[in-house]
């Protein structure tokens, strides 16, 4: 009898060695080597799993192209204005007039209804050129440029009319033309965005 009650108390150490993970000393077991594979395969989906979720933050393509707009000035004259689009908003880009230049610079900035000073509208050396969004600020219409009694822009629905830096001067919008964050690239381009 006491030969099989030892047997098993053996049997018994022996299962609790295997449970803890050693068998004849340190060496791994079965069950080591499946937690080893199931954490591996689930650190793996994981993974795979979080880089749709990672790729969702970031812009679409179509986005990205729209955050930005690079506008060749090249062939552009004094007192010429061209139209582009860009984060689906018109955009006056406007070369203007020494004469154009002169009246902006010369205006008291209390004749103003939202006062600001040329300068803080144009880039330091490059005054002739002139980047403002084209949406007229009392209800977002499209002015016309090249109209009006101050040489600048007229909107046609109320009778809000802008001078030559794109500020409001007559009618009832309440700001100026808000002037898009633009940077020029070499001598003939402008990039818009």
């Amino acid at each position: 009898m006491e030969v099989s009650s030892k047997n098993t108390v053996d049997n018994t150490a022996e299962s609790k060695d295997i449970e803890d993970g050693k068998h004849n000393g340190d060496q791994p077991t079965r069950r080591d080597f499946m937690v080893l594979a199931a954490s591996a395969v689930a650190c793996v989906g994981a993974v795979a799993a979080s880089v749709p979720f990672i790729r969702s933050w970031s812009p679409d393509a179509g986005v990205a192209a729209s955050g930005s707009t690079e506008v060749d000035i090249t062939n552009m004259k004094p007192g010429d204005t061209l139209t582009v689009m860009w984060r689906g908003q018109p955009v006056f880009v406007t070369r203007r007039t020494e004469k154009q230049i002169k009246e902006a610079e010369d205006v008291s900035l209390t004749a103003l209804i939202d006062p600001e000073p040329d300068a803080d509208r144009v880039h330091a050396g490059k005054e002739e050129w002139l980047v403002v969004i084209a949406v007229c600020t009392h209800l977002g219409c499209v002015p016309i440029m090249g109209k009006g009694d101050y040489d600048g822009a007229l909107c046609p629905c109320h009778g809000s009319q802008y001078d030559s830096s794109g500020r409001v001067r007559r009618g009832p919008a309440p700001k100026n033309l808000p002037v898009p964050p633009y940077a020029f690239i070499g001598s003939n381009k402008i990039k818009i965005g």
